[in-house]
């Protein structure tokens, strides 16, 4: 053989060259990602950095040459926020991307890009509605009664069960984003399944909200009032009305305020404590 067929043959071998990302591999990049998630966070990209170093691993492994890799590095350094627990789709489906590109397929810089600032706002509307306004409001309110009754389980069991169950559940969705591909995704997206459970999510999300306003929110009134002889208590005709009407008309003025002003919470707190001395003072609440 000629030596210039042996250097075709070698070319061919380096062209055919195949990288794949290891279930290790993938776990460094997810538990980069899990620990740091909130960490990193910038005003000018928010979640990037974070990212971008959750991604290094792969990105080390797939790309050999040094002008590759920072064009990958700098690729993923772009503006990103969602909410990390669910984001473990976007990290996994980006993860196999980047092994498609790697590997020689058609896959472009901008799909990839492309791709994540796509799924980051419907992905964080599913952890806002599944993880923050349903999962954690049950998770309180499961151990709220321990910690009523002065046992320190309501404040440890919490905290150790919200990080071990979200854990797991973030390392499935990487790893299943991986398999899936962008693609499933996508789809899975568009067909309005999501939407479905988002809504329901919300849904539930409300009602554990009103349910812990009900039972942890106490505003009474004891103003009593002798009329022609006769005893007139405030509270007792506000119950005949609505049960609990003062402490959800303080729960929907709070968020009313909220709607109407932001999330000021130095002021609402503060509002609260002088409408209670002035109530005390009174003698209304």
């Amino acid at each position: 053989m000629s030596a210039e067929n042996k250097n075709l043959e070698a070319k061919d071998t380096n062209n055919t060259q195949k990288y794949t990302l290891t279930k290790k591999d993938i776990n460094k990049c997810f538990n980069r990602l899990y620990i740091g998630a909130e960490m990193s966070n910038s005003y000018e990209r928010l979640q990037a950095l974070v990212f971008c170093a959750s991604m290094c691993p792969a990105l080390e492994k797939l790309y050999t040459k040094k002008d590759e890799l920072v064009k990958a590095l700098k690729r993923h350094l772009q503006f990103y926020n969602t909410d990390s627990i669910p984001g473990g789709l976007i990290l996994g489906i980006v993860l196999g991307m980047e092994q498609q590109k790697a590997n020689g397929e058609n896959v472009p810089s901008d799909a990839i890009t492309s791709l994540k600032t796509g799924l980051m706002g419907p992905i964080a509307a599913i952890g806002d509605s599944i993880i923050w306004a349903a999962y954690m409001p049950i998770l309180i309110a499961l151990f709220l009664p321990l910690a009523k009754q002065g046992s320190p389980l309501g404040g440890i069991l919490p905290l150790i069960i919200y990080p071990v169950t979200t854990y797991i559940l973030m390392y499935y969705l990487t790893h299943r984003g991986f398999r899936l591909g962008r693609d499933a995704i996508t789809q899975l997206m568009k067909n309005g399944k999501m939407q479905s459970v988002i809504f329901a999510a919300d849904t539930v999300g409300l009602m554990m909200m009103g349910a812990l306003s009900a039972n942890y929110v106490t505003i009474s009134s004891p103003l009593k009032i002798n009329v022609s002889g006769s005893e007139f208590a405030l509270q007792k005709l506000l119950d005949s009305i609505v049960p609990g009407i003062l402490p959800l008309a303080a729960v929907f003025a709070i968020y009313l305020y909220m709607i109407k002003k932001g999330q000021n919470f130095n002021k609402i707190l503060l509002a609260v404590v002088v409408i209670s001395l002035i109530g005390s003072v009174t003698g209304i609440l």
